[in-house]
């Protein structure tokens, strides 16, 4: 059999599940879950065929990391790519073998991505319109595309190759992953998101979930062009932002709120300085005075934790303008609430949630995760106090996101935060696979308008669908 044909199996269609498992049924639970975990974890494990070609592609690497100066400069990507190629090439000559022009070259690409790049992943996310990579194991591998998820037809050796991958990522960042902790947040080196899991946590080997940010951030004009947003709510909320009202973006896992918060932190004037607090940093702010914080999780002896709330009490002694932070997903909350009540106006956050509504009880919840045991009155006082707009987005049936619902809070009736939708999002039909409808103004006039007005922005009153009248 040809080499080409022994790549063509070895990236090929990812093998069929086995059907072995219909045999377990006589053996009683502890059979069954451990013929599932076998199956699950050991299976992709097994050993390469001795001359297949993960054989001569492991060979062949080895050797080249063997002579590979290991003082040189990886950051060159470049300088070394060219000596990969020459000691590449002089391994071949030396070694007689032969290969065909495609499959030397297929060779070398993927050589050259274990060592300059993260293995197979490496033209998943080169690929400009893959926005998230899922591995479940080293033989089953999904992205996003458009908003809908696929399987690829891409495998890893083995879970350890898989590992040494995950071990590549975190690494460089001080993280550590082992069985004491089975699981860690990071970061690539342009951004992107990272998640891994590992056994005995994940029964189905190695995970890593990547999610990809653009390299050119989406511009405002996209943003409007995809449907995400209209633009009389953009230029609302480019006002709210330049008028330093409080904000929360809201929304589902993958919903948008990252890259919306990346669209109305550029609306954040020049001079001002931004101080930003992330798990994994991730953000993308264009604006020169900016400062960027990341939490820590422990080390191995279970120290030097630094967390997202110790970071936001901290930002409050580093003279801040606005206070940016990435995701609120615990008692931070009430830290960062306090600055929105402290003077820190025209800050931004994230928060995963299933509407505004649920937004304002997540944000109750999280506050009291603080153990300050304060009132529930007090809380929501701090919550309508602080928060001036919620923006809620959503991934909708067909892949897209969109803002479906911009609503204010207007302040307190009895112990109920009250809220008013300014924006909100009708729903007309369902066409050829794509949602289609549109963000509308309620009509109604946000209290809001005094403080932007205060600061010399006048909005025309047709973008709340009131005409020329004012309520």
């Amino acid at each position: 059999m040809s080499l080409l044909k022994r790549i063509e199996q070895g990236q090929g269609k990812p093998p069929e599940p086995s059907s072995g498992m219909s045999q377990q049924n006589s053996g009683g639970d502890a059979s069954r879950l451990s013929s599932l975990q076998a199956r699950r974890v050991s299976a992709p494990n097994a050993a390469p065929q001795p001359g297949s070609y993960y054989d001569l592609k492991t060979r062949v690497q080895n050797r080249l990391l063997a002579e590979l100066d290991p003082s040189i400069d990886v950051t060159k990507t470049d300088d070394v790519r060219k000596t990969i190629q020459d000691l590449f090439e002089q391994i071949l000559s030396e070694e007689n073998i032969v290969l065909s022009r495609p499959e030397r070259a297929r060779l070398f690409e993927q050589i050259s991505a274990e060592i300059l790049g993260l293995g197979p992943l490496q033209p998943l996310l080169e690929d400009e319109t893959v926005t998230e990579v899922m591995v479940n194991g080293a033989k089953n591998i999904y992205i996003e595309r458009k908003g809908k998820i696929h399987r690829v037809p891409v495998t890893f050796e083995s879970n350890d190759h898989v590992m040494r991958i995950i071990d590549r990522i975190v690494a460089p960042l001080g993280r550590r992953i082992d069985e004491s902790s089975p699981y860690v947040d990071a970061r690539l080196a342009d951004g992107s998101r990272v998640n891994a899991v590992i056994p005995p946590v994940s029964l189905v080997g190695p995970t890593l979930t990547i999610r990809k940010f653009f390299k050119i951030p989406l511009t405002i004009e996209q943003l409007v062009q995809f449907g995400t947003l209209t633009p009389e709510a953009l230029q609302f909320l480019k006002a709210c932002v330049e008028a330093r009202l409080n904000i929360v973006i809201s929304g589902g896992t993958g919903s948008g709120k990252t890259t919306l918060l990346n669209i109305l932190s550029s609306f954040i004037p020049g001079d001002e300085r931004i101080i930003t607090i992330e798990n994994a940093a991730e953000l993308q702010l264009r604006q020169e005075h900016v400062v960027t914080l990341e939490s820590r999780p422990p080390n191995i002896e279970g120290r030097g934790e630094i967390t997202i709330r110790q970071l936001v009490i901290n930002t409050l002694r580093m003279r801040p303008d606005r206070i940016i932070v990435g995701e609120i997903r615990d008692d931070a909350a009430l830290d960062m609430l306090q600055a929105m009540n402290t003077g820190h106006e025209g800050s931004m956050t994230t928060l995963h949630s299933n509407s505004p509504r649920d937004t304002i009880m997540r944000l109750e919840t999280m506050t009291m995760m603080a153990g300050m045991e304060l009132p529930v009155r007090a809380i929501r006082e701090q919550v309508s106090s602080a928060i001036d707009m919620i923006v809620h987005e959503e991934r909708m049936r067909d892949g897209s996101r969109k803002v479906v619902n911009i609503a204010e809070i207007s302040g307190m009736e009895g112990d109920v935060i009250t809220m008013t939708d300014i924006f909100t999002f009708e729903q007309t039909g369902y066409e050829n696979g794509k949602v289609i409808g549109r963000l509308r103004p309620t009509g109604l006039r946000p209290k809001g308008m005094e403080k932007i007005e205060a600061a010399g922005l006048h909005l025309p009153p047709s973008i709340f669908g009131v005409g020329s009248r004012q309520r």
